[in-house]
């Protein structure tokens, strides 16, 4: 689950970690609000920042012509004016596609005097299965292009899962990034609390970028968050009620959202091939199976191990909610599943939503003759395939 900026935010604060003071706003009366708080605290300087589920908001354009999701605003008068450009207008950036994201919040807070924008994230590091801290002294950019280009300049710092990060590899961290002695304490303090919060919230990621060396009203030096992403693992949000409460489904496609009631594994694609398959890895295999043949699959779907007829119905209901679809693939490995169980939802799903396009159907393993004689007594207009290779050339020419 990903959470808006001013949400990530929010967790960081909780850990002790310093992000400026700024507010989520959902009107224009409450920007206008926050604006003047903050002008009245003694702020030259705000930024008013497009909260939606996405990359590149600066460098995005709303449909509406009006250039750029994050703006800087000297009076309140400014930030009211540049308020109602954003809010519920539909931006368009690099991550969002043509179709873009309606802002539907804001978040106005104090525009920090940036001296260096550096670059600091806490991910899972699969090789080692513990948590690894990536910094650079290169923030501001994607740190894909970083690594590509100045891989010398990122540093990085396993932390052990049952210590925890220790004080010393904070300051390790602190120390590789060049901050001024000034600023070391600061920043372990910093990178400890952001560490907490990628423990404590069950992330996957908390991404900082950029985490930067700012200069405070009395000329004194400091660092901050300036801005921040966080991701967090469904799997774990059952213990975090609050934390929960702060999914934004506007934000999430509706069929993927449909999905997660069945507790299916659902993502739309652009294509026009459905396909149906129990496992992740065979599912993946599918949409390769089905690009090496020429189609384009239109989702990824995977109904588990242990699906039921219930399941694979409501999956057939997902995908033919996809007005792209014109054709489907149900390819299904017997190992935990019943390929006659997996049958009966097909013919169940097919009869109760009146399929009218192609539907290809491979199955292999437990149960496999029984599933096969179910289909093929169901009265059906159903292809079947002996492969995979097989099935994936049918639904390609029939599509």
């Amino acid at each position: 689950m990903n959470i808006h900026e001013y949400q990530a935010k929010e967790l960081l604060a909780r850990n002790g970690v310093n992000v400026p003071s700024g507010k989520a706003c959902k009107s224009i009366e409450e920007a206008q609000t926050a604006a003047q708080a903050l002008f009245d605290a003694g702020q030259s300087m705000l930024v008013i920042k497009s909260q939606i589920h996405a990359g590149g908001r600066g460098k995005g354009t709303f449909k509406s012509g009006f250039q750029g999701g994050v703006h800087l605003c000297k009076s309140v008068d400014e930030t009211v004016e540049t308020a109602k450009a954003m809010l519920g207008e539909v931006l368009v950036t690099k991550q969002t596609g043509p179709e873009g994201r309606e802002v539907k919040t804001l978040l106005v807070a104090s525009a920090e005097k940036i001296v260096k924008e550096l670059y600091l994230a806490v991910l899972l590091d699969r090789n080692t299965s513990k948590p690894i801290v990536m910094a650079s002294t290169e923030g501001g950019m994607d740190i894909e292009e970083v690594a590509e280009k100045s891989p010398e300049k990122i540093v990085k710092e396993t932390i052990d899962p049952a210590m925890g990060m220790m004080p010393y590899q904070a300051r390790k961290i602190a120390a590789a990034l060049n901050l001024p002695s000034s600023l070391i304490g600061q920043a372990t303090k910093l990178l400890m609390g952001v560490y907490k919060t990628f423990w404590s919230c069950d992330a996957s990621m908390v991404e900082i970028n950029p985490l930067c060396i700012v200069e405070n009203v009395d000329e004194t030096q400091g660092i901050a968050a300036v801005d921040a992403k966080i991701s967090l693992d469904d799997n774990a949000l059952y213990r975090h009620k609050d934390i929960l409460e702060m999914r934004d489904l506007a934000e999430e496609a509706p069929l993927e959202i449909e999905a997660g009631k069945f507790d299916l594994n659902y993502i739309k694609l652009d294509g026009n091939i459905a396909c149906l398959v129990n496992g992740a890895g065979l599912a993946m295999a599918t949409m390769d199976i089905i690009k090496h043949y020429g189609g384009d699959p239109a989702n990824f779907l995977d109904v588990g191990g242990g699906a039921s007829r219930e399941q694979v119905t409501a999956a057939f209901k997902i995908i033919l909610s996809d007005p792209n679809v014109k054709g489907i693939l149900v390819n299904i490995f017997g190992g935990i599943m019943q390929c006659d169980v997996i049958a009966e939802g097909v013919v169940s799903a097919a009869k109760e939503t009146n399929l009218s396009i192609p539907l290809v159907v491979r199955l292999e393993g437990n149960n496999v003759e029984i599933g096969k004689k179910i289909l093929n007594e169901s009265g059906l207009e159903l292809i079947s395939g002996d492969s995979m290779a097989d099935a994936a050339k049918k639904i390609v020419a029939v599509v």
